[in-house]
Protein backbone atom coordinates (compact mmCIF):
# COMPACT_ATOMS: atom_id res chain seq x y z
CA UNK A 1 0.00 0.00 0.00
CA UNK A 2 1.03 3.52 -0.19
CA UNK A 3 2.66 5.16 2.01
CA UNK A 4 1.46 9.03 2.13
CA UNK A 5 2.74 11.53 4.70
CA UNK A 6 0.73 14.01 6.66
CA UNK A 7 2.29 17.09 8.25
CA UNK A 8 -0.19 18.33 11.28
CA UNK A 9 0.32 21.50 13.08
CA UNK A 10 -0.89 21.85 16.86
CA UNK A 11 -0.67 17.98 17.27
CA UNK A 12 -0.73 17.80 20.73
CA UNK A 13 -4.06 17.70 21.72
CA UNK A 14 -7.76 18.08 20.44
CA UNK A 15 -8.25 17.89 16.75
CA UNK A 16 -4.88 17.46 15.94
CA UNK A 17 -4.10 14.58 17.63
CA UNK A 18 -6.85 12.69 17.07
CA UNK A 19 -5.97 13.56 13.21
CA UNK A 20 -2.38 12.29 14.73
CA UNK A 21 -3.99 9.03 15.98
CA UNK A 22 -5.99 8.22 12.97
CA UNK A 23 -3.59 8.57 9.75
CA UNK A 24 -1.50 6.60 11.71
CA UNK A 25 -3.25 3.63 12.48
CA UNK A 26 -4.25 3.85 8.67
CA UNK A 27 -0.37 3.56 8.12
CA UNK A 28 0.72 7.31 6.52
CA UNK A 29 3.77 8.83 7.63
CA UNK A 30 2.42 11.64 10.57
CA UNK A 31 4.79 14.40 11.21
CA UNK A 32 3.30 15.75 14.29
CA UNK A 33 3.90 19.44 15.19
CA UNK A 34 3.49 21.14 18.71
CA UNK A 35 5.07 23.71 20.78
CA UNK A 36 6.55 21.95 23.21
CA UNK A 37 7.27 17.83 22.53
CA UNK A 38 8.68 16.97 25.83
CA UNK A 39 5.73 18.11 27.30
CA UNK A 40 3.48 16.39 24.85
CA UNK A 41 2.64 13.51 26.65
CA UNK A 42 -0.47 11.70 24.74
CA UNK A 43 1.15 13.06 21.28
CA UNK A 44 4.64 11.05 22.72
CA UNK A 45 2.35 8.18 23.73
CA UNK A 46 1.81 7.81 19.95
CA UNK A 47 5.40 6.91 19.30
CA UNK A 48 5.49 4.38 21.56
CA UNK A 49 2.38 2.87 19.53
CA UNK A 50 3.06 3.56 15.90
CA UNK A 51 7.14 4.22 14.50
CA UNK A 52 4.97 5.63 11.45
CA UNK A 53 4.72 9.23 14.28
CA UNK A 54 7.31 11.61 14.16
CA UNK A 55 6.90 14.67 16.71
CA UNK A 56 8.50 18.06 15.88
CA UNK A 57 9.13 21.00 17.44
CA UNK A 58 6.93 23.62 15.82
CA UNK A 59 5.79 26.96 17.74
CA UNK A 60 3.49 28.31 13.97
CA UNK A 61 3.85 31.72 15.48
CA UNK A 62 7.89 31.67 14.94
CA UNK A 63 8.17 32.03 11.21
CA UNK A 64 12.04 31.49 11.63
CA UNK A 65 10.91 28.23 13.13
CA UNK A 66 8.58 27.33 9.97
CA UNK A 67 12.04 28.47 7.32
CA UNK A 68 13.63 26.27 9.69
CA UNK A 69 11.46 23.28 9.95
CA UNK A 70 11.13 23.35 5.90
CA UNK A 71 14.60 23.08 5.37
CA UNK A 72 15.44 19.92 7.73
CA UNK A 73 12.33 18.72 5.92
CA UNK A 74 13.83 19.51 2.66
CA UNK A 75 13.91 15.78 1.55
CA UNK A 76 10.70 14.91 2.37
CA UNK A 77 7.45 14.58 0.27
CA UNK A 78 4.45 15.88 1.97
CA UNK A 79 0.80 14.57 0.42
CA UNK A 80 -1.29 16.52 2.87
CA UNK A 81 -0.43 20.04 4.99
CA UNK A 82 -3.19 20.18 8.01
CA UNK A 83 -3.26 23.47 9.50
CA UNK A 84 -4.48 22.83 12.59
CA UNK A 85 -3.28 25.24 15.18
CA UNK A 86 -4.91 28.05 16.40
CA UNK A 87 -6.05 30.39 19.23
CA UNK A 88 -9.41 31.49 20.43
CA UNK A 89 -8.36 34.98 22.23
CA UNK A 90 -11.42 35.73 24.86
CA UNK A 91 -12.48 39.28 23.76
CA UNK A 92 -15.77 42.16 24.96
CA UNK A 93 -16.97 45.05 23.04
CA UNK A 94 -14.72 48.11 24.66
CA UNK A 95 -11.77 46.22 26.10
CA UNK A 96 -10.35 45.17 23.06
CA UNK A 97 -6.40 43.64 23.50
CA UNK A 98 -4.42 44.87 20.44
CA UNK A 99 -1.73 42.87 21.32
CA UNK A 100 -4.10 39.74 21.69
CA UNK A 101 -5.65 40.34 18.29
CA UNK A 102 -2.48 40.64 16.28
CA UNK A 103 -1.39 37.58 17.60
CA UNK A 104 -4.67 35.72 16.75
CA UNK A 105 -4.32 36.79 13.23
CA UNK A 106 -0.41 35.74 12.98
CA UNK A 107 -1.23 32.12 14.28
CA UNK A 108 -4.72 31.78 12.63
CA UNK A 109 -4.22 34.07 9.32
CA UNK A 110 -0.69 34.59 8.81
CA UNK A 111 0.74 31.08 9.45
CA UNK A 112 -0.91 29.14 7.08
CA UNK A 113 -0.09 31.16 4.73
CA UNK A 114 3.10 31.17 5.81
CA UNK A 115 3.11 27.04 6.06
CA UNK A 116 2.48 27.00 2.60
CA UNK A 117 5.04 28.79 1.51
CA UNK A 118 7.58 27.23 3.10
CA UNK A 119 6.02 23.67 2.35
CA UNK A 120 4.75 24.31 -1.24
CA UNK A 121 8.11 22.67 -2.71
CA UNK A 122 7.58 19.47 -0.23
CA UNK A 123 3.74 19.78 -0.79
CA UNK A 124 4.03 19.75 -5.20
CA UNK A 125 6.59 16.24 -4.98
CA UNK A 126 4.10 14.59 -3.42
CA UNK A 127 1.41 12.24 -4.84
CA UNK A 128 -1.50 13.76 -3.39
CA UNK A 129 -0.74 17.78 -2.73
CA UNK A 130 -3.28 18.75 -0.47
CA UNK A 131 -3.42 21.70 1.87
CA UNK A 132 -6.32 21.89 4.20
CA UNK A 133 -6.86 24.79 6.64
CA UNK A 134 -9.02 24.03 9.90
CA UNK A 135 -10.78 27.69 10.05
CA UNK A 136 -14.60 27.78 11.98
CA UNK A 137 -18.15 28.76 10.82
CA UNK A 138 -17.27 31.73 13.44
CA UNK A 139 -15.23 32.71 10.47
CA UNK A 140 -18.35 32.93 8.64
CA UNK A 141 -19.84 36.42 7.58
CA UNK A 142 -23.07 34.96 6.41
CA UNK A 143 -23.51 32.61 9.42
CA UNK A 144 -22.66 35.60 12.14
CA UNK A 145 -26.00 35.85 13.61
CA UNK A 146 -24.42 36.36 17.65
CA UNK A 147 -22.16 39.04 17.29
CA UNK A 148 -19.26 38.68 19.71
CA UNK A 149 -15.63 37.30 19.11
CA UNK A 150 -14.64 39.59 17.17
CA UNK A 151 -10.52 38.84 17.54
CA UNK A 152 -11.45 35.10 16.33
CA UNK A 153 -13.44 35.82 14.24
CA UNK A 154 -12.02 38.34 11.76
CA UNK A 155 -9.33 36.02 12.17
CA UNK A 156 -10.57 33.40 10.92
CA UNK A 157 -12.64 35.29 8.05
CA UNK A 158 -9.07 36.40 7.27
CA UNK A 159 -7.85 33.06 6.40
CA UNK A 160 -10.77 31.93 4.64
CA UNK A 161 -9.72 34.48 2.54
CA UNK A 162 -6.06 33.12 2.82
CA UNK A 163 -6.85 29.72 1.14
CA UNK A 164 -9.44 30.97 -1.15
CA UNK A 165 -6.77 32.69 -2.60
CA UNK A 166 -4.11 30.04 -2.66
CA UNK A 167 -6.85 27.51 -4.35
CA UNK A 168 -6.49 29.67 -6.98
CA UNK A 169 -2.69 30.31 -7.32
CA UNK A 170 -1.36 27.51 -6.43
CA UNK A 171 -3.73 25.24 -9.31
CA UNK A 172 -0.41 25.37 -11.69
CA UNK A 173 1.18 23.49 -9.23
CA UNK A 174 -1.21 20.57 -8.96
CA UNK A 175 -2.02 21.26 -5.06
CA UNK A 176 -5.86 21.41 -4.03
CA UNK A 177 -6.85 23.46 -1.25
CA UNK A 178 -10.21 23.07 1.03
CA UNK A 179 -11.02 25.19 4.45
CA UNK A 180 -12.66 22.77 7.07
CA UNK A 181 -15.31 23.67 9.76
CA UNK A 182 -14.65 20.91 12.26
CA UNK A 183 -17.85 21.56 13.82
CA UNK A 184 -18.22 22.22 17.88
CA UNK A 185 -16.04 19.92 19.20
CA UNK A 186 -15.54 19.02 23.18
CA UNK A 187 -11.42 20.27 23.40
CA UNK A 188 -9.58 22.24 25.63
CA UNK A 189 -10.50 25.22 22.96
CA UNK A 190 -13.78 24.49 22.22
CA UNK A 191 -15.19 23.63 25.94
CA UNK A 192 -17.30 20.89 27.57
CA UNK A 193 -20.14 21.77 25.85
CA UNK A 194 -19.10 20.88 22.33
CA UNK A 195 -22.26 19.47 20.26
CA UNK A 196 -19.23 16.27 18.82
CA UNK A 197 -15.94 14.50 20.07
CA UNK A 198 -12.47 15.15 18.47
CA UNK A 199 -13.30 11.19 17.14
CA UNK A 200 -16.39 12.39 15.00
CA UNK A 201 -14.83 15.57 13.64
CA UNK A 202 -11.20 14.22 12.82
CA UNK A 203 -13.30 11.00 10.88
CA UNK A 204 -15.28 13.30 9.00
CA UNK A 205 -12.22 15.89 8.34
CA UNK A 206 -10.08 12.72 6.98
CA UNK A 207 -13.15 12.39 5.12
CA UNK A 208 -13.30 15.85 3.23
CA UNK A 209 -9.62 15.43 2.58
CA UNK A 210 -10.17 12.18 1.05
CA UNK A 211 -12.55 13.41 -1.41
CA UNK A 212 -10.58 16.90 -2.30
CA UNK A 213 -9.13 17.76 -5.87
CA UNK A 214 -8.70 20.45 -8.16
CA UNK A 215 -11.90 20.50 -9.02
CA UNK A 216 -13.46 20.99 -5.88
CA UNK A 217 -10.41 23.08 -4.57
CA UNK A 218 -11.15 26.48 -2.93
CA UNK A 219 -14.02 25.29 -0.95
CA UNK A 220 -15.13 26.24 2.65
CA UNK A 221 -16.57 22.91 4.09
CA UNK A 222 -17.70 21.19 7.40
CA UNK A 223 -16.57 17.84 8.89
CA UNK A 224 -19.87 16.69 7.62
CA UNK A 225 -19.50 17.39 4.16
CA UNK A 226 -21.90 20.04 4.30
CA UNK A 227 -20.43 23.64 2.79
CA UNK A 228 -20.27 26.77 4.72
CA UNK A 229 -21.25 29.86 3.02
CA UNK A 230 -18.47 32.15 3.30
Amino acid sequence: MQKYTVLITGANRGIGLELSRQYAADGWQVLACCRHPQSAIALQALTTQHDNVHVLPLDVSDFRQIDALARTLKAQNIDVLINNAGVYPESTFGDTDEQLWANAFKVNSMAPMKMAEAFVQHITRSQLKKIATLSSKMGSIDDNTSGESYLYRSSKTAVNMVMKSLAIDLKPYGISVVTLHPGWVRTDMGGPNGLIDAHTSATGLREVITRLNLSNSGRFIAYDGKPIAW
